[in-house]
């Protein structure tokens, strides 16, 4: 292989994703980075997240009545429900083997869509996921995003009362199915 010239964007170069970034940024931003030097670019702040943004909290309950529970508590918060999705009846209609498994959708706009006026890209997390599932020893886990991990992904640091609000509320949410009290304790 040949080195990629200067002048060139080469596959495996940063340059295409240096250039998307400085595009994308504020004149005044662009203008303030430049004078810094084009190294704090190099390393966006989601390239230094740790983990993988999910959080899992032990449920007492079977899949079905987790979620069931799980739905019973949202709707009675007066959050908009969107769907379940029984994932564990698609595969078994596909000719798949799959353990119990159940995707649920809900959301509070006003809340919600805040993250969506700070970073539009931020939607790809929201409505809020819960995922409740039986690992291979049959413990049923409730899955669902790390909403402080979310924020940093999509460099948001203008709504971190409405982020902590989001966190309050999942929590409360968990607190109908966790075999645990406080939920924390329960939780990876």
């Amino acid at each position: 292989d040949m080195p990629c010239p200067a002048t060139r964007i080469c596959k495996g170069s940063a340059m295409p994703v240096l250039t998307s970034l400085l595009h994308r940024m504020p004149p005044a931003a662009l203008a303030a980075a430049t004078l810094a030097g084009l190294s704090s670019l190099a390393a966006p702040a989601a390239a230094e997240l740790q983990g993988d943004g999910l959080l899992r909290t032990r449920s007492a309950y079977p899949v079905e009545e987790t979620a069931a529970r799980l739905k019973a508590d949202i709707e009675g918060k007066g959050i908009m429900f969107f769907a379940a999705i029984d994932q564990g009846a698609l595969a078994k209609g596909a000719g798949i083997a799959l353990p119990p498994s159940q995707l649920l959708l809900f959301g509070n706009p006003p809340l919600g869509i805040t993250f969506l006026t700070a970073d539009p890209e931020s939607g790809i997390d929201w409505p809020v996921r819960m995922l409740v599932h039986a690992d291979a020893d049959g413990t049923v886990w409730v899955v669902y995003q790390d909403w402080p991990w979310v924020a940093a992904r999509h460099g948001i640091t203008s709504r971190n009362a409405e982020f902590a609000k989001a966190t309050e509320v999942v929590t409360s949410i968990l607190e109908a199915v966790a075999d645990c009290a406080p939920v924390a304790t329960c939780t990876e």
